[in-house]
C-alpha cells in the first residue's frame, strides 16, 4: 500500500491517526521486505507484531512466516486488519494493548515498527518474559537505537537494562518520509538478540540487579558510595547504611567507590549486585 493510497483510505473511512498511540505508519513496501529479511523470517517461523497499523510490514512477514500475531491497540485499524488480510490464513490479529498482552507462544520472534513513546516498556516486556523471542527486529527513533547500544564511559539505565538480557546491533535507518504521517525525528532498525543464562533466567537475581543499578543511576553525578546508600532509603535494610561499609563492598567487587554509574560494564553491574545485596 503507497502512501498516497494510505492517505486516501484514512480519508475515505474519515481516520486520523492518534499522536497519543505513537501512530505513524510505515508506507514503503521495500522497507518492509528488508525489515522482514533482517528478522531471517522462514517458514517455520511464529512471528508478533507490535503496532501493525495498515499492515504494510504485516504482509511482507505473512509471505514468509508460518504464523503472525499482529497486535493492533487501535480498534479501528484492527477491524481494517481483519478484513485487508483476509487471503492470509496464517494471520490472527489481536485487538490488545501490547503492554498486557500475554504472550502463549513458546517459540516467536518479534518484528515491529513500534509506538516510540512505549519503546522501553515493549523491550522490557519482552526480554523479561519467562519464555524470551528467539529475535527482536524493531524500528525505533535513532536516538534511542544509539543509547541503547551505548558502552563506558556513556552507559545509560536504559543501555544497562537491555544489555543485561541481549546483544544489540543497528542494521539501518529509516527517513521520516518513508512514515505517513512523517515523523519528526530519522528511525532505526536494531537487531537485539536475547542471550539467556543463570542469571538473567533467575527472577531474583534480576530483581536485585535492577534495583542495584536503578540507585546507581539515581544521580547521575554522584559517585557509586553515595548513590548506593539509597537502597537503604524507604525499604528493609540491604546493606549497611554507613558510607565506609558500602564502599568496602563496592571494592569487594573490583571497582573504585569513586566511579559513576555511567563508566560500569554489565559485568560489573552483575559483580556489584552479587556482593552489595542479600538473597
Amino acid at each position: 500500500m503507497k502512501r498516497e493510497e494510505i492517505k486516501e483510505m484514512f480519508k475515505e473511512k474519515d481516520f486520523f491517526p492518534r499522536k497519543s498511540l505513537g501512530q505513524n505508519f510505515l508506507v514503503d513496501e521495500d522497507i518492509a521486505r528488508r525489515i522482514t529479511e533482517e528478522g531471517d523470517v522462514s517458514e517455520k517461523d511464529t512471528v508478533i507484531e507490535v503496532g501493525s497499523g495498515t499492515g504494510v510490514l504485516t504482509r511482507q512477514i505473512a509471505t514468509r512466516a508460518k504464523k503472525v500475531i499482529a497486535v493492533e491497540k487501535d480498534e479501528r485499524l484492527a477491524s481494517f486488519l481483519r478484513k485487508d488480510l483476509e487471503e492470509f490464513s496464517n494471520v490472527e490479529v489481536v485487538n490488545e494493548d501490547i503492554l498486557i498482552y500475554e504472550v502463549r507462544e513458546k517459540e516467536y520472534k518479534v518484528v515491529a515498527n513500534i509506538p516510540y513513546y512505549i519503546t522501553s516498556p515493549i523491550i522490557r516486556k519482552f526480554l523479561e518474559e519467562d519464555r524470551p523471542p528467539s529475535l527482536l527486529v524493531l524500528t525505533l527513533q535513532k536516538e534511542i537505537a544509539e543509547r541503547i547500544k551505548e558502552v563506558p564511559p556513556k552507559m545509560s539505565l536504559l543501555a544497562v537494562s537491555v544489555q543485561f538480557y541481549a546483544r544489540v546491533r543497528t542494521l539501518f535507518s529509516i527517513p521520516p518520509g518513508k512514515f505517513y504521517p512523517s515523523p519528526d525525528v530519522t528511525s532505526s532498525v536494531v537487531r537485539i538478540e536475547p542471550v539467556m543464562d543463570e542469571e538473567t533466567s533467575d527472577k531474583r537475581f534480576r530483581k536485585r540487579f535492577f534495583r542495584v543499578a536503578k540507585a546507581g543511576f539515581a544521580h547521575p553525578r554522584k559517585q557509586l558510595k553515595n548513590n548506593l546508600l539509597l537502597l537503604d532509603k524507604g525499604r528493609e535494610k540491604e546493606i549497611e547504611s554507613n558510607k565506609e561499609a558500602v564502599e568496602k563492598r563496592i571494592e569487594e567487587a573490583g571497582i573504585n567507590p569513586q566511579r559513576r554509574a555511567e563508566t560500569l560494564t554489565i559485568e560489573e553491574w552483575k559483580n556489584l549486585t552479587r556482593k552489595i545485596t542479600k538473597e
